[in-house]
């Protein structure tokens, strides 16, 4: 039996293969997702953006003052190395010689298959004379020559090589291996040991351990561990935080403390600069000893985050620490808000005495803190505030005018053009235009709400105890397209009648206000033209006034609420007198079954409770998983005052405003270009009626942008589950056994009684 031979490559030809696939293989891939994009397209894109964005400081940082950035040209100088490389493997590949692999004796001799004796021994006597080694040939090809000779003529030999493919017999099997043959050479050995262990045994569990010892002390969100449980902590401690307290929670975060992050930095000259800063701010709660909400690096960050929002000037050497801190923020309030929400799951899983959830003003205050740091606005400033050349002296020019009185920036869009250039008359030509473009590139979102229980056959009957799914479809336009649309329909409706008269102007002039905010608020000098006399009637029921007023279109969205919660209020009066008639006749019956049903809907609802905490982990984590397949590039956010491009994102959950409570958690919409659709799931109401919520839409980016919108749901009561329904017979095996012997026994007895009565 053949035994078995490793061949290593001693000329180096197969190792030339090896490297030149192995080198291939990373070179291409890398070059499609590592190679540089094209730098151009971004400053054409910053150029095509600059009469909208041109005075924010992300812009000026970006444009103006562009950072030198060496990693694209090491990346193309690392992939053009490569891609030499390759190269010339490629072309050492293809000037090597091909190996005599295959042993053919007819090839030696230069003879066709099927030659004859004769022609055989005439050509081996021809290259004998020529290979022979007395008359200088090559000694190696004569040896070949005979080899093929004999195995063409005797009998054994050519026998052996039909067989085995060659004259000697069966050869051990050989294994090649594309490795040089100096790796394996004894001289060597010390050498490659060497490299070996300087690779496996150093540099991967530097590597591995470097890596390993980073995500140890990172969350998913590249967060730190650290700071995701001081706010934890402090969330705990402090239910209702407001938004001073808030602040100081945020710069307590690790992320500020060099002793944890390497990018944070801590100078001599802050112990000068920051006791400064306070006594310009005032105030900033220095009396409680709460660490590490009173250290150095805490105090530092709650300092340049408070004169950031007060828009105050800072000594130069602050301000590249003031803006490191806030490119920070946005990320840090969003862990926050993952902070809250995941105390309120665990509060509803656990008893009111042993935790209380935090409140939802806590949850609105951070997302307002989102917004307040973005545009470098304090909480209770101006929206108008966040467009350019509109400055605190001129802007009681706008806010306090006797015509108009604006307070928002939806107030100002829907003025006609001829108000608005008045209203702005303070400003330049040019100042106006940019104010107009700025003012028309902010962001107006519609919702289009439908409420429904998947899984059910019927999905528009909501009954206790169901899932519910709001599916909530956003839709995103800019102002300045909305505002032609309706400057358009007014124009069309404000056309003259044939007699002359213009019947349609008085009707509102901003057409996107009346939609959103109820009827538009007339001046003083047209609130005395009504827009159609109405004959005196007699007073109507209240629900009738209310209907008929809703007909009418006269009553706003305020109005209409309160009208709904009263409807409301008057159900559940009649819903908690019929529970009282239902409460008097349960009296009648045994206290022992009562306490057994209580002790039943303890379970079950622990039970749903349990299931329901479930449900929001799995829809967080699927949440982030699609969040992290689409793209979060959106639309630049207008700041004049935050160190980096924002992408404009919203935050989308439904509360119950009346009873102050978070229904479903917020969903982070971050892929908001256009249209969106979000799924919001929350259990509904544990008891018959019609439940008023309210569903909040909340930019992290903007203020005075936040929408809401009435959601209702009327909840029925569960349908009962049949008492003879097959899935839920509870009949015993063996009586089962029994009936089903009985039966059979009955069939057999009445088949013989017919076969006797026919014969």
């Amino acid at each position: 039996m053949a035994g078995q031979q490793f061949q290593y490559d001693d000329s180096g030809n197969t190792f030339f293969y090896f490297l030149t696939s192995f080198v291939g293989l990373i070179v291409i891939p890398a070059t499609y997702y590592l190679w540089p994009r094209d730098q151009n397209a971004e400053q054409i894109r910053l150029k095509n953006i600059r009469k909208v964005y041109g005075r924010c400081m992300w812009y000026r940082l970006r444009l103006l003052k562009p950072q030198p950035n060496i990693i694209p040209t090491v990346k193309k100088i690392v992939l053009l190395a490569g891609w030499a490389l390759f190269l010339f493997l490629a072309y050492k590949v293809s000037k090597t010689d091909r190996e005599y692999q295959e042993y053919n004796p007819y090839e030696v001799l230069n003879l066709d298959p099927g030659a004859t004796v004769a022609e055989i021994k005439k050509q081996y006597r021809l290259l004998s004379l020529k290979y022979h080694p007395d008359k200088g040939g090559d000694e190696v090809m004569f040896m070949r020559i005979a080899k093929a000779y004999a195995a063409l003529t005797d009998e054994e030999s050519r026998k052996n090589w039909e067989e085995f493919g060659n004259p000697d017999g069966p050869q051990a099997t050989s294994f090649g291996i594309a490795l040089p043959a100096w790796i394996v050479d004894q001289k060597n050995s010390i050498l490659v040991l060497l490299v070996y262990g300087l690779a496996f045994m150093v540099i991967l569990p530097v590597v591995v351990g470097s890596w390993w010892y980073r995500s140890i002390r990172y969350s998913g969100d590249q967060i730190l561990i650290r700071t995701t449980q001081i706010y934890t902590y402090f969330v705990y401690k402090t239910r209702n935080m407001d938004m001073k307290r808030l602040i100081m929670v945020l710069a307590g975060a690790s992320e500020f403390d060099p002793q944890y992050n390497k990018d944070a930095t801590s100078r001599p000259t802050d112990n000068v600069l920051i006791p400064q800063l306070i006594r310009e701010i005032g105030s900033i709660n220095l009396k409680k000893n709460e660490p590490p909400l009173t250290c150095p690096y805490s105090l530092k960050a709650r300092v340049l985050l408070l004169s950031h929002l007060a828009r105050m000037k800072i000594p130069e050497t602050l301000e590249e620490d003031q803006q490191f801190m806030l490119k920070k923020c946005p990320a840090l309030l969003q862990e926050m808000v993952n902070v809250i929400c995941q105390l309120i799951i665990m509060a509803w899983s656990v008893e009111e005495r042993e935790f209380r959830a935090p409140t939802l003003a806590s949850l609105e205050n951070c997302m307002k803190l989102s917004q307040m740091a973005v545009q470098g606005l304090q909480q209770f400033k101006s929206p108008l505030l966040q467009l350019p050349h509109i400055e605190e002296d001129n802007l009681r020019r706008v806010s306090n005018h006797k015509k108009f009185k604006i307070k928002s920036i939806q107030d100002l869009v829907s003025l006609k053009e001829a108000d608005r250039h008045s209203l702005l008359h303070f400003l330049e030509d040019e100042k106006y235009e940019e104010v107009m473009a700025v003012l028309g590139s902010f962001p107006y979102v519609t919702m289009d709400i439908k409420s429904q229980v998947l899984d059910d056959e019927d999905s528009n009957n909501i009954t206790v105890g169901s899932l519910v799914t709001v599916l909530v479809k956003l839709t995103r336009q800019t102002m300045a397209e909305v505002f032609e649309k309706e400057q358009s329909i007014c124009a069309a409706e404000e056309q003259p009648t044939e007699d002359g008269s213009d019947a349609n102007k008085n009707k509102a002039k901003g057409g996107w206000q009346q939609k959103n905010k109820g009827p538009k608020k007339m001046p003083k000098s047209k609130k005395k033209k009504p827009l159609k006399k109405k004959p005196t009637t007699v007073p109507l029921p209240q629900g009738k006034q209310q209907k008929q007023k809703q007909a009418n279109g006269v009553v706003g969205s305020e109005a209409a609420m309160k009208e709904e919660e009263e409807d409301i209020s008057d159900k559940g009066s009649d819903s908690e007198e019929e529970e009282t008639n239902r409460d008097s006749q349960s009296e009648k019956d045994d206290g022992s079954d009562r306490d057994s049903d209580r002790e039943q809907d303890e379970k079950q609802s622990k039970d749903d409770e349990a299931e329901w905490q479930e449900l929001q982990q799995s829809i967080q984590r699927k949440e982030r998983a699609l969040l992290e397949t689409k793209s979060k590039i959106t639309h630049p956010v207008y700041s004049l005052y935050f160190p980096e491009e924002k992408q404009e994102w919203w935050w989308l959950y439904i509360a119950d405003k009346k009873e102050q409570t978070l229904i479903s958690m917020p969903y982070h919409v971050c892929t908001l270009k256009d249209t969106e659709e979000v799924e919001l799931k929350f259990p509904a109401p544990g008891r018959p009626g019609n439940h008023q919520y309210t569903v909040f839409l909340r930019s992290d980016s903007y203020m005075g942008l936040d929408q809401t919108k009435p959601l209702k749901l009327e909840v029925h009561e569960a349908k009962p589950v049949p008492e003879n329904h097959p899935q839920w017979d509870t009949a015993i095996e063996g009586d089962e056994d029994q009936e089903d012997s009985e039966g059979f026994e009955d069939s057999f007895e009445e088949e013989e009684e017919e076969e006797e009565g026919g014969d």
